[in-house]
C-alpha cells in the first residue's frame, strides 16, 4: 500500500513522526499549564466550600450543609486514594489530593 503525504512524494516519515511528537508535546504542555492549580487557589476553593456549607445549613437545614462538606471530604478521600495509588506518598498524595478536591477555585 502506498502511502501519500501532504509533502509529497519525496516525503521524510522519520520527519513526519517527529513533528507529531513535538506537537503532541506542546499540546500536552499547554494541558498541564491550563490545569496547574496553585496550593493558595485550593485554600479559597476551601474556604468557598465551608461557607457554602454553613449557609447552607443555616438556611436550609444543617443535615444538608453537612451533605455538601461530606461530599467534598469523599472526594478528597478518593482523590488521595488515586494520588496513593499513582505512587505519590506522604505530603505530595496529601497536597495532590487538596489540589485537585479545592483546586476549581481558580476558574471562579
Amino acid at each position: 500500500m502506498q502511502q501519500h503525504w501532504p509533502e509529497g512524494s519525496h516525503a521524510d516519515p522519520d520527519a513526519a513522526r517527529e513533528r507529531y511528537n513535538l506537537d503532541v508535546r506542546a499540546s500536552h504542555s499547554a494541558m498541564r499549564n491550563l490545569f496547574r492549580v496553585e496550593l493558595p487557589v485550593a485554600h479559597w476553593g476551601l474556604v468557598i466550600v465551608v461557607i457554602a456549607s454553613v449557609f447552607v445549613g443555616v438556611v436550609w437545614s444543617p443535615r444538608t450543609g453537612a451533605i455538601i462538606g461530606g461530599a467534598f471530604a469523599a472526594l478528597f478521600v478518593a482523590a488521595l486514594c488515586v494520588a496513593l495509588l499513582a505512587g505519590s506518598r506522604g505530603r505530595d498524595a496529601v497536597r495532590a489530593a487538596y489540589k485537585f478536591t479545592f483546586g476549581w477555585a481558580n476558574w471562579v
